[in-house]
């Protein structure tokens, strides 16, 4: 990653004029596999990115944060369905969370923190200066992702062992 830091490619993310910077996404996947790796001692494996037609969440609990810097601003989510927070809570805390109150939402905010924080890192030794700002946690099923900028939304499915979560990515 850090050898390919200095080349900033824009990758169009759709229809609606939007972009994703290389950058942004392979900043916020290094954090998300160091994430599991080091926290939960898990591999992920992310699949197919496809451009997100609507705002209904894909999981049961989502975290979004905005990130705005000089040269990009725009937002991420993480999503989890209720199975995915189970396994991930398994093996973070040795115990299942069986619900989608205070303890998976506790969960889903801490991990988007992480994720921000780690691309935050990254993408500062480029020039980058991300204002991080608190998470929004939403629950529920068929709760909104409301996405701050008018881009387009880019969904990737993230596979863990048993189940499956959403990042989305909207930047301009």
């Amino acid at each position: 990653m850090q050898d390919n830091a200095s080349k900033i490619v824009p990758l169009t993310a759709g229809q609606g004029g939007g972009h994703v910077d290389i950058l942004m996404i392979h900043a916020l996947l290094d954090s998300l596999f160091r994430i599991f790796s080091t926290m939960a001692n898990m591999r992920i494996t992310p699949g197919v990115p496809v451009p997100k037609t609507d705002k209904t969440a894909r999981g049961d609990v989502s975290g979004i944060m905005q990130m705005v810097a000089d040269q990009a601003q725009g937002s991420i989510a993480l999503s989890f369905p209720l199975p995915a927070i189970r396994e991930l809570s398994e093996k973070l805390l040795d115990e299942a969370i069986d619900g989608l109150g205070r303890e998976a939402q506790d969960l889903v905010g801490e991990l988007t923190n992480m994720l921000v924080g780690g691309a935050k890192k990254v993408t500062a030794e480029v020039g980058y200066d991300f204002d991080m700002r608190t998470p929004q946690l939403c629950s529920g099923s068929g709760h909104e992702i409301a996405h701050a900028q008018p881009g387009q939304t880019v969904l990737l499915p993230i596979r863990m062992t048993k189940s499956e979560f959403y990042l989305e990515l909207n930047f301009l």
